[in-house]
């Protein structure tokens, strides 16, 4: 892997909210690219599939039903009555 695509992977893993394990992943694969220039095979395909799937998702949005985030932010659902 070169430098352009793991900067690209980890710009757009950075889009989304990351487990702790996956945000450690990010930071070594980083931090050992710094060193060696190079990532193992198992780093590559680790962060590959990482950031296939996160791509799914949709960035820096946390599942939750609508009732919970109106909650959350004071909106309330509001019935309109007809005249």
């Amino acid at each position: 892997m070169n430098r352009e695509r793991l900067e690209w992977i980890a710009s757009g893993l950075n889009q989304y909210v990351l487990t702790k394990s996956e945000d450690h992943i990010l930071k070594t694969a980083l931090e050992d690219f710094g060193k060696d220039h190079v990532l193992t095979e198992p780093q590559e395909e680790k962060l590959e599939s990482l950031y296939k799937e996160k791509s799914k998702l949709i960035p820096n949005k946390k599942t939750s039903s609508p009732d919970e985030s109106s909650k959350k932010t004071g909106l309330r659902k509001v019935r309109w009555k007809p005249i």
